[in-house]
């Protein structure tokens, strides 16, 4: 049996609130900073506060910069949430997988740590990395910590570890 944890809803979902917040940011500085001279603009008055005799007050400049820093942060933001979205967690018959990359075969943990999942929400492997690849002789004990907020379905993964171990 197979067990899937994927990237949270969660998280997916602050990714999604912070680059709306970036564009919408950006759009709203641009229009204070640009568009409020003009005389069909809603907020004329935030011009004529802003710039005396010409020369453009720390809140206006910082208007008009801040769409130059807030859009590329957004596709940055955009850029990072489409590496993140498919990532997962899969607890197959014989290993642990995560992200695809790392994988842990079950005979190598030594144990898990679960003492703050109720109340935290994570859980700690300790298992033995084959370090033959490096050189060395013997495995090198790493402590891998899983956290519920960055993956949904998490205790099903940690029920099924248990199970295995065991």
């Amino acid at each position: 049996m197979v067990i899937e944890a994927p990237y949270s809803k969660y998280c997916r979902t602050n990714f999604k609130i912070a680059i709306a917040v970036c564009i919408g940011g950006a759009i709203l500085f641009a229009y204070d900073g640009y568009l409020s001279k003009y005389e069909w603009s809603l907020r004329r008055s935030f011009y004529e506060e802003h710039v005396k005799e010409g020369k453009p007050d720390s809140d206006m400049v910082f208007n008009q910069e801040a769409p130059f820093v807030l859009i590329p942060l957004a596709a940055v933001l955009t850029i990072w949430f489409l590496i993140k979205r498919n990532k997962k967690i899969i607890a197959d018959e014989k290993e642990l997988i995560i992200n695809a990359k790392e994988k842990i075969p079950y005979d190598s943990i030594q144990k898990i740590d679960k003492t703050y999942f109720d109340s935290k929400g994570y859980f700690i492997i300790t298992y033995k990395k084959d370090s033959r690849k490096a050189g060395a002789h013997d495995g090198v004990e790493v402590n891998r910590k899983l956290n519920a907020r960055k993956y949904d379905n998490l205790k099903a993964v940690l029920e099924h570890l248990v199970t295995k171990i065991t």
